[in-house]
């Protein structure tokens, strides 16, 4: 008996110590994958009640409440609420009606075992709300909590699948105006504040929570369903132009979006908030949207292509009412899903809405610069990616998957056909509505509507990583007919990876062009259809825009690519010239040459915008000194000259962009100034107040003589007080005296100075412009040092958009030796952020590569 009770005592303390070892594994820093899977286990039937009390300084404490009820069905651990605030700012807890001490270890509050019961149970937390993702300003508020700063806000269970009902009540100052997730119910006026009681929202994730407060103007609108819109914009003219046209892209979204998922809109409203100083594009909060109020209010000097632009990102955002915010990915490492589908309807809903518009040509430019511009550095990844803790979700984001899944998806569809294709995804949203899905099980719908192998097909596009690049081979007879054609892959990072796809090739004879389909299966493809062809005169690959990789290019003739009749076929010739340009096939002085033909003769707006970036960036990151004092006064000269002929609004706008980014010549600012002081008139060139904005800072950087008078005529020109207080922020970073550059850059060091992340980003381009990195160079090392601190405390968006303004904006070999140092002084660097930094920095060792070739 004595025997059989120690043994008990054994076991019992084995099985403590191993309780206790699984708890503290539970209780890091972050929401591990154990703690999520745990947790999905653990909970269920989960709803919050919120209320915050918004004080009328932005200094003063949000003093808040939280209710949570849910079911327990394993008390084996304890429940762990995520808030990644000070422990201070918790007030009391109590739990089924006790209060409990407050325990909080590592961003986790501690509710003990001893205080729950299997089943339901009420959690109640009185707190002082965190301020890092509650965006607050002198007269508004917003809350942006993706992808894990729900916990920064207020206590939680901060993971995408233990979505959740929430119950809201904020108190605001009484001039203030309210939008959340979910119709008010109540509104009462205590003094000077009034108290606003939402109804019970639609149930979500904590990602996609959100309320908006301030001193916003309200419309309502009912194009089919009824919208409102909270909005800042003052300008009369904006309003005018813009409101009836965003209601009505919303609707035809839905429309759009209703028919092709076979679902009706999912959600109790569809309400949307424009702000000034929005992070992002938009966000998709169920039920109130986020928007950039730059990018809905538009005047009549708007080009088609930001009318095309704001359509897109109103569709983008509203698609992720199916595409995320109702199926919703079960762990961030598939949040790729949401954005790819999201991207991949914005792209099909434009086709209705602009008739006129090239929507091959428009997804070609849209993605695949940007795609390639990730997928070709160091600091590639594939589309799906590993996560192990929710705290580095936020690394995840990026071209990569906001760009090439696209392109990946659109390469699907053509392999399945589109009616086999949207048959599968109606069956993915009718199985996975209100639930969460990963790419797995989207896979396995998928599957049964193709012959294609499905799991082996997706293994190279989204578990991989890189890009093909191709070469062929041409034989020709006696006859100069084609006697073999061959195409091979190779993958750019050395792998055996081969990326099945679908393209075009045209041969280019004197009175046509012959186009042929081109389907990639493996390492080589021998294109039959070409035997006995005549020679052509060129061969044009990716004709079509499809192909995802780097083409063979004939740069000893390059000058047949403006001379397309095919638009398509110029913008993809155009941008295949720069990919092959940066891998050393053709040298910079020759893109140059072509690009410099393709401003003088292109006509279409989109492939012109291809044109006019590449020839910039040339221009500024792969020329000596030398090469761009020699080309500057032909391509000002040039601009400026075709600027008054019979051209576009698009074409113009375009093509003055181009000029006013690289006119720092006597000539150049000379003319800069006389259209930024409209003593000169440019006959169909409209422009707006962003545009003259833009000009006074160009010259300001390009030292023209009235720098100082230009930007104080330009900071009280402004009519709107959040585009006067975004100037203002920047002035220093526009200074002539470097000492005031420079404090410029040390305040960054406090993370206040950085909330505005968006006119941070513009400031450091600002003060690290190529005509002033002699004396910036300096602070590449600090900007190096303070990334990690920028990961910590910024948005998702933010630690990329630092490097890329920072030290991605050098091509020196004493950037690229500086961060040599860096990297060898910190071997523990993040991966994570070194990916980053490695891809904000590809041009930088590219430049590196290309500097030797040419000596």
């Amino acid at each position: 008996m004595k025997i059989f009770y120690s043994l008990l005592c054994f076991f019992i303390l084995i099985f403590n110590s191993f309780s206790q070892s699984k708890a503290s594994e539970l209780v890091e820093n972050g929401v591990s994958e154990q703690l999520a899977h745990f947790r999905k286990k653990q909970i269920s039937d989960l709803h919050y009640t919120l209320f915050f009390e918004i004080p009328n300084q932005k200094t003063e404490n949000i003093n808040s409440n939280l209710i949570v009820n849910l079911s327990l069905s394993d008390l084996s651990q304890p429940l762990l609420l995520d808030f990644k605030e000070k422990t201070l700012n918790i007030k009391t807890i109590e739990a089924n009606g006790k209060k409990i001490s407050i325990v909080y270890e590592n961003g986790h509050i501690i509710i003990p075992v001893s205080a729950l019961t299997s089943g339901k149970n009420r959690i109640e937390i009185s707190f002082i709300a965190g301020n890092l993702s509650l965006n607050r300003n002198d007269d508004f508020l917003y809350t942006l909590l993706v992808p894990d700063r729900a916990s920064t806000l207020f206590p939680c269970f901060d993971q995408p699948d233990l979505k959740a009902t929430y119950k809201l009540r904020l108190s605001v100052p009484k001039d203030w105006s309210v939008l959340a997730g979910a119709d008010v119910v109540e509104k009462l006026e205590k003094g000077d504040f009034t108290s606003y009681t939402f109804g019970e929202s639609d149930k979500m994730s904590t990602y996609l929570f959100s309320f908006v407060a301030g001193k916003f103007k309200s419309v309502t609108q009912k194009p089919g369903l009824e919208m409102m819109m909270l909005y800042r914009e003052n300008s009369p003219e904006k309003f005018r132009v813009s409101a009836d046209t965003i209601f009505n892209l919303h609707q035809q979204s839905l429309d759009f979006l209703e028919k092709y998922t076979d679902r009706k809109f999912p959600f109790q409203k569809l309400d949307f908030a424009s702000i000034p100083v929005f992070q992002y594009g938009g966000m998709e909060h169920v039920g109130a949207i986020q928007y950039r109020e730059s990018t809905l209010f538009l005047d009549n000097s708007a080009t088609d292509s930001e009318k095309l632009n704001r359509a897109k990102l109103i569709a983008h955002e509203t698609s992720h009412m199916w595409f995320g915010d109702l199926v919703t990915m079960k762990w961030f490492d598939d949040v790729w899903m949401k954005e790819v589908f999201a991207n991949f309807m914005a792209d099909k809903i434009m086709n209705p809405i602009f008739p006129k518009v090239n929507h091959n040509l428009q997804f070609f430019t849209a993605h695949y610069p940007s795609a390639f511009a990730e997928d070709r550095s160091l600091g590639t990844h594939p589309i799906k990616q590993h996560l192990a803790n929710l705290k580095n979700a936020g690394s995840l984001y990026g071209a990569i998957i906001y760009n090439k899944a696209p392109i990946m998806m659109r390469q699907l569809e053509a392999s399945m056909g589109k009616e086999a294709f949207q048959k599968g995804i109606q069956k993915y949203i009718q199985k996975y509505a209100n639930d969460n899905a990963d790419w797995n099980n989207l896979v396995e719908i998928l599957d049964a509507e193709t012959p294609l192998d499905m799991k082996k097909w997706s293994d190279v596009w989204v578990n991989k990583s890189g890009r093909a690049i191709f070469t062929d081979k041409i034989e020709y007879d006696a006859k100069n007919r084609i006697k073999s054609f061959e195409i091979q892959q190779k993958a750019e990072d050395k792998s055996e990876n081969i990326w099945p796809q679908v393209f075009q090739i045209g041969l280019v004879y004197a009175k046509e062009v012959k186009v042929l389909s081109v389907n990639i299966n493996d390492k080589n493809t021998v294109v039959k259809e070409t035997i006995g062809l005549e020679k052509p005169l060129a061969v044009v690959y990716n004709y079509n825009g499809f192909g995802y990789g780097v083409f063979p290019l004939d740069g000893n003739n390059l000058n047949y690519i403006a001379s397309l009749k095919d638009e398509m076929a110029r913008a993809s010739s155009y941008s295949n010239l720069y990919e092959n340009m940066l891998i050393g096939n053709i040298s910079p002085d020759d893109a140059f040459r072509c690009y410099f033909r393709g401003i003088q003769l292109e006509e279409n707006e989109l492939v012109l915008r291809i044109i006019t970036n590449n020839i910039n960036t040339i221009y500024w990151r792969f020329f000596t000194e030398k090469q761009q004092m020699i080309s500057q006064k032909k391509l000002v000269y040039t601009l400026f000259t075709r600027l008054p002929s019979d051209l576009s609004p698009n074409i113009k706008k375009t093509l003055f962009g181009l000029f006013s980014s690289v006119a720092y010549s006597d000539l150049g600012k000379t003319s800069l100034y006389k259209v930024w002081s409209k003593e000169i008139s440019i006959p169909n060139l409209k422009l707006n107040e962003d545009d003259y904005t833009n000009m006074a800072m160009n010259l300001a950087i390009f030292q023209h003589p009235k720098a100082d008078e230009i930007l104080e005529k330009t900071r009280t020109s402004f009519t709107n007080p959040d585009k006067q207080k975004r100037f203002e922020f920047l002035l220093p970073s526009l200074s002539k005296d470097e000492s005031v550059r420079n404090a410029f850059i040390e305040s960054l060091k406090d993370d206040a100075n950085r909330e505005k992340e968006s006119w941070v980003s513009a400031g450091l381009a600002n003060v690290n412009h190529p005509l002033r990195q002699e004396s910036a160079q300096k602070y590449i090392r600090f900007s190096l040092d303070l990334v990690d601190e920028i990961q910590r405390t910024g948005d998702i968006f933010f630690p990329k958009d630092w490097l890329d303004n920072t030290v991605g904006k050098y091509s020196s070999k004493y950037a690229f030796d500086e961060v040599q140092r860096f990297l060898k002084e910190n071997p523990n660097f993040s991966p994570i952020l070194k990916r980053k930094l490695f891809q904000a920095t590809d041009l930088l060792y590219k430049a590196q590569n290309i500097k030797k070739e040419t000596e």
